[in-house]
Formats: C-alpha cells, sequence, structure tokens
C-alpha cells in the first residue's frame, strides 16, 4: 500500500510551522494511542503513520529532503519504518512529562493550591486603607511529621516496584514508554508507618487568622496577595498564595467611579432660584457649597480633593467630589402657599423659564411641520 502524503496524514498545510506539526501530531496521537485503541489495528496502524510523519516533518534536514523528493528523500532514513530513538524524541517532546521517562512532576514536590478569600469593606474602609483580621480554613504542613506524612522519627522508603522512580517501563507492541507506578502512584516513596495525626498525608486542615494591610484607594475586583499563606505544598513543596478579593459596598450617599465620588444634593425651589450656602458631606467631614442664584436641577459643582487618593494602588492622583443639584419641588402646600404660587405664576414671564418655553416652541414647531 502507498504511503500517503505526510502533510496529509497530520492535516497541515506545507507551509506549517514546527508548532503546528506538533500540535497537529499530538491530537491524532491522543486519538489513536494504543493505550486508548486496545485491539485495534486501524487505530495502531494511524498512530505509526502519524508519528512517522510527526518525525519527518519536525526535523529540519528530514523536511527539506521530503518536500523536495518525496518519500524517496527520506527512504533511507526511514527503511523499515520510523526509527525508534527519533520516535522517542518527539514523541517526548509533544507530551512533556504526559507519558515520557523525564517527567518528574508526578513524584516530586508539588507546590500547594492557591487560596481566594473575599473582603466586603464599607467605602470609607476602602478610601482610608485598614488592617483587618480574616479568619480561613486551609491545608497546613502537619507539625507532628513535618509534612513527610511517615511517622515521627521514621522516613518514606523507596517503591519496591519502580525504585523510587515513580514510574515504570510499559511495552505496546514495538513502542516502549513509561507510565505511571501503580503501587506508589508515582511518587517514588511508600510510608511504611504513617503519621498517627495526618494519616500519612502530610498535611492537616485548621484554621487560620490573618492581619490585612489594605492600601488606601483600592475598589471591588483588587486583591492583595499574601505570599506563602495558601495551602501547604505536597511532598515538601512550597505553600501557594492568598489572594483577597475586595469587595466594596454600596453607599447610602456616595456613588465611586475611580478616583472620582457622586452624590446627589437636593435643594428647595428657593434656594435654587434666590441662591445660597449649603453644607454638603465628604469622607473627611461636611464643607460648604455656593449655590449660585438660578440654579438648574442637574447642575454638577466640583470639590476639589474631596474624592478617593488612588496613589498607593494605581499611582493616580486624588480624585473630586462631584455634587449633583436636584431642586426639590414642595409637597403638602397649604392653602395659603397654594395662593402665593399661583399669584407667583400670574407673574411669572417665559423669559424666566427658557427652558420651558424654549421646548414648547420646539413641539409647535414639529406639529406645524408635521400636519
Amino acid at each position: 500500500m502507498a504511503k500517503r502524503d505526510y502533510y496529509t496524514v497530520l492535516g497541515v498545510e506545507k507551509d506549517a510551522s514546527e508548532q503546528e506539526v506538533k500540535r497537529a501530531y499530538r491530537r491524532l496521537a491522543m486519538k489513536y494511542h494504543p493505550d486508548r485503541n486496545q485491539d485495534d489495528a486501524d487505530a495502531e496502524e494511524r498512530f505509526k503513520e502519524a508519528s512517522e510523519a510527526a518525525e519527518v516533518l519536525t526535523d529540519k534536514d528530514k523536511r527539506a529532503a521530503y518536500n523536495q523528493f518525496g518519500h524517496d528523500g527520506v527512504s533511507g532514513a526511514m527503511a523499515g519504518g520510523f526509527s525508534g530513538g527519533s520516535f522517542s524524541s518527539i514523541f517526548e517532546d509533544v507530551f512533556g512529562d504526559i507519558f515520557s521517562a523525564n517527567g518528574r512532576g508526578r513524584g516530586g514536590p508539588r507546590p500547594g493550591s492557591d487560596l481566594k478569600y473575599v473582603l466586603t469593606l464599607n467605602l470609607e474602609e476602602a478610601v482610608k486603607g485598614c488592617n483587618p483580621t480574616i479568619k480561613f480554613s486551609k491545608l497546613a504542613e502537619c507539625i507532628e511529621c513535618l509534612g513527610s506524612g511517615a511517622k515521627k522519627g521514621t522516613s518514606p522508603v523507596n517503591c519496591v516496584q519502580c525504585a523510587g522512580r515513580g514510574q515504570i517501563a510499559a511495552r505496546h507492541g514495538i513502542f516502549s514508554m513509561q507510565q505511571t507506578c501503580p503501587r506508589c502512584r508515582g511518587r517514588g516513596k511508600m510510608i511504611t508507618d504513617p503519621c498517627p495525626k495526618c494519616h500519612a498525608q502530610g498535611r492537616l486542615e485548621e484554621q487560620k487568622t490573618l492581619s490585612v494591610k489594605v492600601p488606601p484607594g483600592v475598589d471591588t475586583g483588587d486583591r492583595v496577595r499574601l505570599a506563602n499563606q495558601g495551602e501547604a505544598g505536597a511532598q515538601g513543596g512550597p505553600p501557594g498564595d492568598l489572594y483577597v478579593q475586595i469587595n466594596v459596598r454600596e453607599h447610602k450617599i456616595f456613588t465611586r467611579d475611580g478616583e472620582h465620588l457622586y452624590c446627589e444634593v437636593p435643594v428647595s425651589f428657593t434656594d435654587a432660584a434666590l441662591g445660597g450656602d449649603l453644607e454638603v458631606p465628604t469622607l473627611e467631614g461636611k464643607v460648604s457649597l455656593k449655590i449660585p442664584p438660578e440654579t438648574q436641577t442637574g447642575k454638577l459643582f466640583r470639590v476639589r480633593g474631596k474624592g478617593v487618593n488612588m496613589k498607593q494602588v494605581r499611582r493616580g492622583a486624588i480624585g473630586d467630589l462631584y455634587c449633583q443639584v436636584v431642586v426639590e419641588t414642595p409637597v403638602k402646600l397649604t392653602k395659603e402657599q397654594k395662593e402665593l404660587l399661583r399669584q407667583f405664576a400670574d407673574k411669572t414671564k417665559d423669559e424666566q423659564s427658557p427652558k420651558r418655553s424654549g421646548w414648547f416652541e420646539s413641539v409647535k414647531k414639529f406639529i406645524d411641520a408635521t400636519e
């Protein structure tokens, strides 16, 4: 049976990069690997075919010869099928420590997991900074066996099946590859006398209390990293980190947008019309805000430097406070007040309500144009 084109076998273009070739080979090798397709001759043949194609197309010299002369250009190097040494190299290169004998991640020390803690603050705490105390659970190193899992005074011994390597050789037809040792599960060590406190786990769950330094200016979504405060590593691995994620509660008065604060300031009808001085709140106390005569609702007034200091968290500037005027219509009027307002309305001219008169003029023009 004639050999298929190597590029067709892997499903890549002739100008495919080496990484694209490896990705294509990985996909096919995982699909047709003998471990996954036992007693399937067709799958084994496709696995061999993909491996042979990958060996050629990931070798610069072989690929150049193949591109120029086709299968004849590499027939000498590939006589009798692909070479075992080259196949082992390409297989381990693509799959790393998943299958290869060089993988030490399973049996060796493993770093501990990172942890996340959601810390909810009020706006004042987030803006000014604080040092709250948090409590959480985590896997910590067993103090009895110091993380070894073996009873105090003893030590783990090499696995008798893999001799401490964590992996054993397994043959599948013409292939020889490494697999995780089933006896020690890749650790390479066996505990003959387990620690009575952690039952050979080397780690125990414990309650931890920490003080967190929250810098001024944090906002929802920001994180504070506490190095080495995550879960303890396995087999002597380093501990993970603890990430404290900030969540800021909504405030009754202020709305925050980055370094700036916003608030609504209710103003009476008479103060808006005649002007006056109002006291408005800030996170540092009250300040006086001058309302000029004839102020309209929605008007924004800026109070400089009364926002959020972002210098420590984002190297920004100090924000401002924006006060939005909301003119209140009086309610629960007495008969006398209503009469006074009617008299006021009778004496009000159109030019004293420019927005109202302008709006009605625009409406009149629109209606006339549509009739």
